[in-house]
């Protein structure tokens, strides 16, 4: 079981909010800033310069992963995060929620913390906390095949090299 945190700029909509219901059933750990990241955890930004791997995987046990709840409106506005946190993107997945349904990259914070959670090996976790939500499963079904395969990688090379065959090629 991976320790999972949120840090929560209270951007969206509550009764949307995925970060929020994760809080409400206990599935996460809400931080109150930045400076209260755990030590040495694994932060998802889509700007990180390496991609979450299973080599990430010890990380993640030890020191558990933060997800940012951030508008996509403004992500361009992230906070510095300090540099004990492991900074990591998630590859190439499709939305399966509703308000950004197929959409790629698009993931709502459960969805994003069950990705991390599939690529780092732990499959009953990411189910159990996509059960909380009508469409959770969707997620894993619609994005199968490539966490699958991410979560087989040994590397943060090896899981771009896998994206690279899901993102379409722009004519």
């Amino acid at each position: 079981m991976i320790a999972l945190y949120v840090y929560d700029e209270r951007d969206c909509d509550p009764k949307k909010c995925t970060s929020r219901k994760m809080v409400k059933f206990k599935l996460v750990q809400e931080l109150k800033g930045v400076r209260s990241l755990p030590y040495g955890s694994i932060v998802l930004n889509p700007f990180a310069e390496k991609a979450l791997s299973p080599e990430d995987r010890d990380r993640g046990r030890t020191h558990g992963i933060v997800v940012l709840d951030v508008s996509w409106a403004n992500i361009d506005d992230l906070p510095t995060f300090p540099k004990h946190a492991a900074q990591r993107a998630l590859p190439y997945m499709l939305a399966a929620n509703p308000v950004n349904w197929g959409k790629p990259m698009m993931l709502s914070s459960v969805e994003a913390l069950a990705a991390s959670l599939y690529i780092l090996g732990e499959k009953k976790q990411a189910e159990e906390i996509l059960s909380k939500f009508t469409w959770g499963m969707n997620f894993i079904d619609l994005n199968r095949e490539p966490l699958e395969r991410y979560s087989q990688a040994r590397t943060s090379a090896e899981v771009v090299e896998i994206q690279s065959e899901y993102v379409p090629v722009e004519e």
